[in-house]
C-alpha cells in the first residue's frame, strides 16, 4: 500500500486510517496542516472504506481511526482493538440519479422509495465495499425488505464514494452517497448536469463520524498518546469550529457533533 511505503519513521508522523469522503471534499487538506501548527504533529493518513480503516487499526498499520459506521465501530471497539471512541461531526446520507427520477419518489418515504427501486428494477450502484455508506445502505435495504444482491439491475462498483457516482452518472443509475462528497462531486463540474437529490431527509439517513484510538494493549507499537492528542484536538472548539465553517461553494458538508454525550 502507497500509505505504508511513504509513511515516515518520525515519532512526529501520527497514522490514521480514515474514510473516502474526509478525504475526497478536502477537509483533512484543511485541519492537517492545522494540527501540525498547533501540536508539531504530522498527520498521514490513508482513505479506504470504514471496513478497511478498522482493518489497518486491527493490524496496527495505524494510530487512530475517523470512520462513519457506528454499528460495525462499536463491534471493533467490543473486540477490543480500538478504544475512547468519540463523536466528532455528522451529516446525512441522500440517495441520487438522473433528474428524470425526481418525479417519480417525490413524496416518497424511505420504504416506499426502495420498494419502487425493487418494484421497477431500477439500476442501482452499491459501492459493495463494506465502507460505511455501504454498510448504511446494505441496512437500508434490509430495513426496507432484502438485500437485492442476486438481481441484474443491482451492480457492485468495488471503487470509492467519487468513482460510484461517476458510475451512476454513466449507467443512468442510482446510488447511495454522504452529502459531503455529494457537494464535492457538484463542485467538480463545469457545463454537465449533476446528479439529483431523490431522496433525503429521513433520521435513518443520519451519517455520523467518530474518532477512535487503536488499543495500545493490542497493539504494542501503536501511538496511543497522539492518538489522544489529536482526539482532543478534532474535538476542540477551535476545530469543531473549523469543521462548521468547512465548505464548497458555499454549502457546509459537515456538522460539528464533540458536544454529544456519547458517539452514536
Amino acid at each position: 500500500m502507497v500509505f505504508i511505503a511513504t509513511l515516515s519513521l518520525d515519532a512526529k508522523d501520527l497514522k490514521m486510517a480514515t474514510t473516502t469522503s474526509t478525504d475526497n471534499t478536502g477537509l483533512l487538506d484543511v485541519l492537517a496542516p492545522i494540527f501540525k501548527k498547533d501540536t508539531g504533529i504530522d498527520l498521514k493518513w490513508v482513505s479506504v472504506g470504514t471496513g478497511n480503516a478498522l482493518k489497518l487499526g486491527q493490524n496496527c498499520d495505524v494510530d487512530v481511526l475517523l470512520v462513519h459506521s457506528p454499528q460495525v465501530e462499536k463491534q471493533y471497539i467490543a473486540a477490543g482493538y480500538g478504544i475512547d471512541r468519540k463523536p466528532v461531526m455528522y451529516n446525512d446520507f441522500i440517495v441520487i440519479g438522473d433528474q428524470k427520477y425526481a418525479n417519480l419518489f417525490k413524496n416518497k418515504n424511505l420504504k416506499q422509495a426502495f420498494d419502487l427501486i425493487r418494484k421497477d428494477k431500477i439500476k442501482f450502484i452499491s459501492r459493495g465495499d463494506k465502507s460505511g455508506t455501504n454498510n448504511r445502505e446494505i441496512l437500508l435495504w434490509k430495513q426496507t425488505g432484502s438485500i437485492p444482491d442476486k438481481e441484474e439491475w443491482y451492480i457492485q462498483s468495488g471503487q470509492g464514494m467519487l468513482a460510484t457516482i461517476n458510475i451512476a452518472n454513466e449507467q443512468d443509475a442510482l446510488t447511495l452517497t454522504d452529502r459531503g462528497t455529494y457537494i464535492k462531486y457538484v463542485s467538480t463540474l463545469k457545463n454537465q448536469k449533476p446528479l439529483a437529490i431523490l431522496i433525503e431527509g429521513e433520521n435513518e439517513l443520519k451519517n455520523f463520524y467518530s474518532v477512535i484510538a487503536v488499543n495500545p494493549k493490542k497493539c504494542k507499537n501503536v501511538d496511543y498518546k497522539n492518538a489522544q492528542k489529536f482526539s482532543t484536538w478534532i474535538r476542540s472548539p477551535k476545530v469543531q469550529s473549523l469543521i462548521e465553517n468547512f465548505k464548497i461553494n458555499g454549502q457546509i458538508l459537515f456538522t460539528p457533533d464533540a458536544t454529544s454525550r456519547k458517539a452514536h
